[in-house]
């Protein structure tokens, strides 16, 4: 699948694109089998175009080992894809570590400019060292030139900047010293060092308290609209994707089995979805959807997920699906294209174009048959 056109922005906007990028991961075996037969191959994310854009916000969402986590550290370029490209400002990634062809960007420049908050900050910081000495680092390796005056300097204003105040005594403290908000918050402090134009946030408030967790996604805001930097923030909670996607005018992906099934504007993937494994999740999400709550079964057929290392052919949903029918285990469908709405709402569902034989095709076993809607339009339509 070649980029998609409603999610590609104007090119002097752009910071990342994802070309066609699949990464393919061999699994783990035993000595035994290691020896008789190859190791099999997991396919983590698969065949995704994607634009990052300048001050933009990408919630991405899905089941556990759906490929999100994956998909964002390509994004970041801290993960080597298996096959197609990964760009900043039009300099491929890896051709600029590899130092191959004509390099315009430094891979050192390139990494500076994408950095990471993880999931727990306090396994991420070294706990020998004081707040102050973390945060040194990597101005220090950066930023030589700078003196130690105004290292510090920069460090306290960011402390207090994020709530942590008197700065000068949290930069003193040891990373047990702190609470685990404090902890997220020296993380995003460390992010913010080098002014990326990228901060991958992998689950970055999901073993907050919910309070810390609203308070904590409305400063990445704040940060996010004051350093113009953009957030990919990955989360398997429907929720908090919404609220940072709302608030920033941003967009939601959602994930399945290493593929991007549906991405747009939280209003038209939550409220309105159009493919069947988006409509899965919110059933799933109680507050987001409190009508939910009087449907007994979930619409889905099977809660078995697939084996990622043999996919099922067609659309990887049929399987799960109770709208599939036999076109669904045969072509895939793809995200769309719409040239003149870029970043719009689309699906890689067959029912979201009332003119593709999936209308004419038989329903598998289990599966109810609906009439087309005749206010469908094609994937990647003004819906």
């Amino acid at each position: 699948m070649s980029r998609s056109n409603e999610q590609s922005m104007e090119d002097d906007d752009v910071v990342m694109s994802l070309d066609d990028v699949s990464v393919h991961f061999e699994k783990e075996q035993g000595l035994v089998d290691s020896l008789f037969n190859d190791a099999p191959r997991v396919q983590a994310v698969d065949d995704v175009s994607l634009d990052i854009e300048e001050n933009d916000v990408l919630a991405l969402v899905g089941e556990s080992g759906c490929g999100k986590t994956t998909l964002g550290k390509t994004i970041i370029g801290v993960q080597r894809p298996t096959e197609g490209s990964v760009e900043y400002r039009g300099q491929d990634v890896w051709d600029a570590k590899d130092k191959k062809g004509d390099v315009d960007i430094p891979y050192g420049d390139i990494r500076k400019a994408l950095q990471i908050i993880h999931q727990d900050p306090g396994a991420a910081l070294n706990p020998n060292r004081k707040v102050l000495t973390s945060l040194e680092a990597p101005i220090e390796r950066w930023k030589p030139e700078m003196s130690t005056e105004d290292r510090r300097a920069r460090i306290y204003a960011l402390l207090e900047r994020v709530g942590m105040e008197p700065p000068k005594d949290y930069a003193h403290r040891f990373p047990h010293q702190l609470s685990g908000g404090e902890q997220q918050r020296v993380a995003l402090v460390r992010a913010l060092l080098m002014n990326p134009d990228v901060i991958l946030a992998d689950e970055a408030v999901s073993a907050l308290d919910v309070s810390l967790r609203v308070e904590t996604m409305d400063l990445l805001l704040e940060l996010q609209e004051q350093f113009n930097t953009s957030f990919v923030f990955i989360s398997h909670t429907l929720s908090n994707a919404r609220y940072l996607a709302e608030k920033a005018g941003g967009r939601i992906g959602i994930m399945y089995l290493g593929e991007i099934v549906e991405i747009g504007p939280p209003d038209k993937v939550l409220g309105d979805p159009d493919h069947p494994y988006s409509k899965v999740l919110k059933w799933a999400t109680a507050d987001l959807d409190p009508s939910s709550q009087e449907m007994v079964d979930p619409p889905v057929r099977s809660i078995d997920i697939p084996d990622p290392v043999n996919p099922p052919s067609g659309c990887r949903f049929h399987t799960r699906c109770p709208e599939a029918r036999e076109v669904c285990t045969s072509q895939k469908p793809e995200l769309g294209e719409n040239e003149d709405v870029p970043g719009a709402h689309c699906a890689s569902c067959f029912r979201t174009d009332p003119d593709h034989e999936y209308w004419d095709s038989e329903p598998l076993e289990g599966v109810e048959a609906t009439e087309r809607s005749t206010s469908s339009q094609p994937a990647g339509g003004d819906d």
